[in-house]
């Protein structure tokens, strides 16, 4: 399993992207043709798009005939999130079912200064003066004026951008006259999600959503649920989950968003208050859903399903599906975390905790949005679970491991000597740019930008688009326009902020405390003219007027107080493409810290005074310095994709899952050597050999003594490996490449004085001895050629530092400073475990953490650990990018003399092939990523001596190298 494309990835999110509503759906209409320009004979202007608007049935009218607006649906239809209407938006309904006269008012005649202009639309034939309405200095709240009906409340999902009204309603209480039923987009579905896996097209066409309908269903008969079973199946390659609303109700609207979601963002309630958070009996109903969903995942698995869970709703079905003796161990477990996840210090204040980490460790990929959230998922797991945590992931005991075989011992990577390893990586989500661009290119679009700047006209435009919540900082941001406004005065009448509002609960929107802010702010500063703050809903807004918005707007804010992936930044700059405005961005946002986004205006919201000054630095930025800034995030976006985000995360889940894999290893052959010999005796060209040095040809005594020894360089090379060297490379037919981790200086500048036909790859692929040339004017014993020249290795001084910090708490441990990289051993007694190899184990596991999360990211920088000691080494580099450059034609096999040769390019290495002359390759080596790699090559020979699961074709004790490669020397 080397690629997701070739298996059917199963989707496990809590709502399907698509829900089963009853009732007869509205007659299907064809699509228009897209428009993307306007015609010689189209007026865009305020009076003219008015009144074309007014008057088409297929278009929103620009009239609002109440300065209210309710939540309920209307004639028309239920609601539409302004991401769905984007998909009907462009259809044709029939008057009957959409007539003007009940169409979506226009948000935007807020503004009375433009009343004449918007009630002409009322009436287009009208030659009088209409009478100018009242101002209303009303705040549109996020209720409807009348009392609303009793609800069984599904709140909104906290990863989506949906708008939530409640999920289950009082339908329940209702007589059920009929069981006709439709399909319609889940509105309380992750969008994200769904736009990020339907950009991969045909590029992932087998795949299987599981969630829940989101909407009540107890009412629901069986026939009515097995037909809808049946249709979302076919139709729709989605498997609903059957759960009980009152269960559903307890997990979701008690656990998931009054104890989960406040943990994960930083909003621990304090005890006094409130003790759901830490007393919460919900936690069973979680566990139920959880357990349901694992229920229907194994029911419907098929051999060579990838399963990919999503967010903090399913924290437990990982540990759930590994556990159960009904999914093969073979099946590949992701989870993504589209949320924030905080400190060991919040984190550890769950009473379920260790529950919940253990539930997520049963994946084989853990993966955040943010190194930052990743980082603090390996703290929290060291600190509360005790376990190893590295840079790479989590090594978990055997005694917590699902798969775990009783008596048997299994390295990982060499992290450990039992149990299994669960990798954490980065993996930021992203926006579909080209179809972002498609859309905004809609004559409606057009249209829309035209009204905004006429009835905008002289005015600068901030734009905000936040769930009403309190993590949100909606509140913090109109405090700090409020503080602008106080502290420039002259930008009095001159800007305004509109606030597009993402419904959430009512109770969340009641602690984000906006509606006594915007109310106190429009009744201090506006005029008859004027309204500073304009308030919106998602149902007030069409997707073409939000990206027209979006187009026009001088600055876009956010000021969330903490937050996963805030991709609403990344439309405003796809959208502002033309104009270049800035981006005012909170550094509690996962976008912050990406590079790409520091050329945003950074504003902490908790600083209103600071976060005031951002908004007159924005409004008043230089045209050049925003182009500036405004490229840099452009390029950010459009490399952080939806596509990449996809593909990266189920490339690393499968590839993460093949790497820890149990394997029966007995299902490998062991290298039968009557086999090899006649293609190695009847080899008409050049044969390739790649044999590990160190483990195979010599085993190094890897005691302290022994260490100190050879640092002196009081060591012994065996006759026999250096014979055997000798004879392969005496056969003019024979390459033979020598793999080592060792540095150039001492042992491998004495195996090229012995052998000097052999090339050498030095320091895990840093550096390169080449073979003799054949040529004239070629050299004799070949040249050493540096792989890292490009690299800094400045960081070697800061690592070095650290690594002494430690040496000096870990008795026996010592650090090897090579000229490229750096390896610290932490235990040089018995590999047995005893409580000071456990320390050792501990201390090296900080060590590591410590080293890539302050050096990491800023030198590119890798850790490869091992059972008693790690390596800390250049990004890109390794034995596999060496062997790239020695099959590359241009790479030192070929042409040793060219030091700037094409093979020592980045682009270049992964381009390489057996080819040319060579008809044989036989590698063997402990370096499964290696041999992996090697196994693409037609007629390659590879053979692992790691001695636990592989991808080879043969399996070989390392103590039998030697003779193995005795055998091959004296065949011919």
């Amino acid at each position: 399993m080397s690629s997701f494309r070739n298996h059917r990835v199963i989707i496990a999110s809590l709502f399907l992207p698509t829900t089963a509503v009853q009732g007869e759906s509205g007659p299907p209409t064809p699509d228009p043709p897209l428009v993307t320009t306007t015609g010689n004979d189209s007026q865009i202007n305020l009076p003219a798009v008015t009144l074309r608007l007014a008057a088409s049935p297929l278009k929103p009218a620009i009239v609002n005939r109440t300065n209210t607006h309710s939540r309920q649906s209307s004639a028309s239809g239920p609601l539409k999130s302004i991401v769905d209407d984007l998909t009907d938006k462009s259809r044709h309904p029939t008057p009957a079912i959409r007539s003007p006269n009940t169409e979506i008012s226009n948000p935007f005649t807020k503004l009375t200064r433009f009343a004449p202009e918007a009630v002409l639309a009322t009436s287009p034939t009208s030659t009088t003066s209409p009478t100018l309405p009242p101002i209303s200095r009303k705040h549109q709240t996020t209720h409807s004026d009348h009392t609303p009906s009793p609800r069984i409340q599904r709140k909104k999902s906290r990863s989506t951008s949906r708008k939530p009204s409640s999920i289950r309603s009082s339908t329940n209480d209702l007589p059920r006259t009929s069981e006709a039923w439709h399909l319609e987009p889940n509105t309380h579905g992750n969008g994200g999600l769904k736009n990020a896996v339907d950009s991969l097209g045909d590029r992932l066409r087998k795949k299987v959503w599981v969630g829940t309908l989101g909407t009540a269903t107890d009412g629901f008969s069986d026939s009515l649920r097995k037909n809808i079973d049946q249709r979302m199946w076919t139709q729709r390659s989605s498997l609903p989950v059957w759960i009980p609303d009152r269960e559903f109700q307890n997990c979701y609207d008690e656990f998931c968003h009054q104890v989960l979601w406040p943990c994960l963002h930083y909003a621990v309630p304090d005890a006094p208050k409130t003790k759901l958070f830490y007393e919460s009996a919900s936690y069973k109903q979680y566990v139920s859903v959880n357990q349901r969903f694992a229920d229907a995942i194994i029911e419907n698995y098929q051999e060579g399903d990838i399963i990919w869970v999503n967010d903090y709703h399913l924290m437990l079905l990982p540990s759930l599906l590994r556990s159960s003796p009904k999914l093969p161990r073979t099946a590949p477990i992701g989870f993504f975390m589209h949320v924030a996840f905080p400190s060991s210090e919040i984190f550890r204040c769950l009473s379920v905790r260790q529950d919940l980490l253990l539930g997520l460790l049963g994946a084989d990929l853990v993966g955040f949005q943010t190194a930052n959230y990743a980082r603090h998922f390996r703290q929290t797991v060291s600190r509360i679970l005790a376990y190893e945590a590295l840079p790479k992931g989590i090594q978990v005991p055997e005694v917590h491991s699902a798969q775990a075989d009783l008596g048997s011992d299994v390295v990982r990577d060499g992290l450990g000597e039992r149990g299994r390893f669960v990798d954490v990586g980065v993996f930021p989500m992203g926006i579909d740019v080209k179809q972002l661009q498609v859309r905004k290119k809609e004559a409606d679009v057009a249209e829309w930008v035209q009204v905004l700047k006429q009835r905008y006209e002289g005015l600068k435009i901030v734009v905000g688009r936040d769930k009403l919540d309190e993590v949100q900082g909606v509140r913090h941001k109109i405090l700090a326009f409020e503080a602008f406004l106080d502290k420039y005065p002259e930008w009095k009448g001159k800007v305004v902020l509109i606030q597009v509002a993402l419904q959430t609960t009512e109770s969340n929107e009641l602690a984000g405390g906006v509606a006594d802010v915007v109310s106190r702010i429009n009744s201090r500063f506006s005029t008859l003219t004027y309204q500073p703050v304009v308030f919106l809903h998602t149902q007030d807004l069409t997707f073409s007027q939000y990206l027209a918005l979006l187009t026009v707007g001088d600055a876009f804010i956010v000021t969330s107080l903490r937050e996963g992936m805030a991709l609403r930044t990344h439309e405003y700059v796809e959208c502002q493409e033309g104009k270049y405005r800035p981006l005012i961005l909170s550094e509690f946002t996962g976008s912050y810290s990406y590079s790409g986004f520091r050329s945003c205006i950074a504003i902490n919201p908790w600083d209103t005074r600071g976060t005031a000054g951002a908004i007159h630095q924005a409004l008043t930025m230089s045209d050049e310095e925003a182009l500036s800034r405004w490229e840099d995030l452009h390029n950010h976006v459009t490399t952080q994709t939806a596509q990449a985000f996809v593909t990266t995360f189920l490339n690393r889940c499968v590839r993460a899952h093949t790497e820890h894999a149990q394997d029966d290893i007995s299902s490998v052959p062991i290298l039968d050597v009557s086999r090899l010999l006649p293609r190695y005796k009847h080899s008409l060209q050049t044969r390739l050999i790649l044999v590990d040095f160190e483990g195979t040809l010599w085993r190094r005594d890897l005691s302290r003594e022994g260490m100190m020894k050879l640092a002196k360089g009081e060591y012994e090379l065996p006759e026999g490996a250096v014979d055997v060297l000798r004879k392969l490379t005496e056969d003019r037919k024979n390459e033979v490449w020598v793999l080592s981790g060792l540095p150039v200086r001492g042992v491998l500048e004495k195996v090229a004085e012995l052998v000097p036909k052999v090339g050498i790859v030095a320091e895990n692929g840093c550096f390169i001895k080449t073979r003799p040339s054949r040529g004239p004017g070629g050299s004799a014993s070949g040249e050493w050629v540096n792989m890292v020249t490009n690299f800094n290795l400045t960081w070697k001084t800061a690592c070095l530092e650290m690594l002494n910090y430690f040496t000096e708490r870990t008795p026996g441990s010592f650090i090897e400073e090579r000229q490229a990289s750096v390896v610290w051993r932490f235990w040089t007694g018995e590999t047995v475990e005893c409580q000071d190899r456990q320390w050792a184990r501990r201390q090296a596991a900080e060590a590591q953490n410590h080293i890539f999360d302050s050096l990491g990211e800023r030198y590119g920088l890798r850790i490869i650990p091992g059972k008693n000691s790690f390596l800390v080494l250049p990004n890109n580099v390794s034995r596999s990018t060496a062997v790239g450059a020695i099959l590359h034609p241009g790479g030192p096999a070929r042409s040793p003399m060219s030091r700037r040769a094409s093979w020592m390019g980045p682009d270049t290495v992964e381009e390489s092939s057996v080819g040319g002359d060579r008809d044989f390759l036989l590698a063997l080596s402990s370096d499964e990523k290696l041999l992996r790699r090697l196994n693409e090559f037609d007629g390659a020979e590879t053979v692992s001596t790691s001695g636990k699961g592989t991808d080879a074709k043969w399996k070989l004790d390392s103590g039998e190298t030697r003779g193995v490669l005795s055998l091959l020397a004296g065949a011919v």
